[in-house]
């Protein structure tokens, strides 16, 4: 069976890593291929700062061995990657990467073609304020890559036209979108709202019976294609646990996976827990089994099944819900009769 392949794309330091290693932890370092579309660039640090040119711009990375090796990895086929050094701007070595059931690929620029946007199951977007993320990623470069404040800002200023015209337009293209942004009242920085577009392209779980429950509830907006979730960053834990239990509900062929470790994060040395952070880490890890499940029972996937549903007129996305949810059933049933 070929492996699934979830994207993580956004701007430097939009909180990518944080979201994929949560992932990670729950499918088990050994079930998971990691990737960093990073280790594409075309020139070193030393080289970009001769040329003037960002590594946020197509022309300074490999887009074609980047899309090549994407689609191997699909494939359940090895590669040969390349390795980009972030704590010196150099490259090292390549190495040997063997593909495992599931293929998880962070970066910058991995939906800007086409051929890349097609070998993913998962596609998931990074949009925090600018705001936020500038904060983040100064944070990040002074403390693990070697780079003073006043660097890290006149960096972030030099790559504003590239971020615009080839991050920033990839967002389209995503499943989801996510963007995490200071709490309502604003007192503790590290606490986080997420306010999340769920995109038609695949069936996500049904959260209305959560909504308006009190102040520390979920929200959630409809429109023609898709919703606006919002999930608050210090909602109650005990209707973080209910959300939770309904979604793990759902994914009963996947029991194994359960872990209290959802949402986990940390400050310095300090290990942190955030409920916005558990549920979405949750909402694509449900994408990710359900894709599993629907691929072992010879299928495409459930994003195959979803742009199906739309070319024979379908509308109704509770069905679409409910035909991901029979398929991973069934999958489990033959799994199960094969054990």
């Amino acid at each position: 069976m070929r492996p699934i392949v979830l994207g993580v794309v956004g701007d430097s330091a939009a909180g990518k890593t944080t979201i994929t290693r949560g992932l990670v932890r729950i499918l088990g370092e050994e079930q998971v291929t990691a990737v960093a579309t990073d280790d594409y660039h075309r020139y070193d640090r030393k080289q970009r700062a001769e040329r003037g040119v960002t590594p946020l711009s197509p022309e300074c990375n490999y887009m074609d061995i980047m899309a090549q090796h994407l689609n191997h990895l699909r494939n359940g086929e090895a590669i040969l990657k390349p390795v980009y050094v972030h704590s010196d701007g150099t490259f090292g070595a390549p190495v040997y990467v063997d593909p495992n059931p599931f293929t998880v690929v962070e970066g910058l620029l991995g939906y800007h073609t086409e051929a890349m946007r097609d070998s993913y199951d998962v596609r998931v977007y990074l949009a925090p304020p600018e705001e936020l993320r500038r904060r983040w990623k100064v944070s990040r470069d002074t403390s693990r890559r070697g780079y003073t404040t006043d660097q890290v800002l006149a960096e972030l200023d030099s790559r504003e036209p590239d971020s615009a015209e080839h991050i920033r337009p990839q967002e389209r293209h995503a499943d989801m979108v996510v963007a995490f942004q200071p709490a309502g009242d604003g007192e503790d920085q590290n606490v986080l709202d997420a306010k999340v577009i769920l995109r038609d392209s695949l069936p996500h779980p049904d959260l209305s019976p959560f909504i308006g429950a009190g102040d520390g509830g979920i929200t959630l907006q409809e429109g023609d294609s898709e919703r606006q979730l919002g999930i608050p960053g210090q909602m109650d834990s005990d209707m973080g646990f209910e959300i939770e239990e309904a979604i793990w509900s759902k994914l009963h062929f996947a029991n194994h996976l359960r872990s209290e470790r959802l949402g986990e994060y940390t400050i310095g040395t300090d290990l942190h827990r955030s409920e916005s952070l558990a549920l979405v880490q949750l909402l694509i890890l449900y994408h990710l089994v359900t894709a599993k499940a629907a691929v072992a029972l010879g299928g495409e996937g459930p994003r195959a099944d979803a742009e199906n549903g739309k070319s024979n007129g379908a509308e109704d996305g509770d069905d679409d819900e409910e035909d991901a949810e029979d398929s991973a059933d069934q999958a489990a049933s033959t799994s199960a009769a094969e054990d």
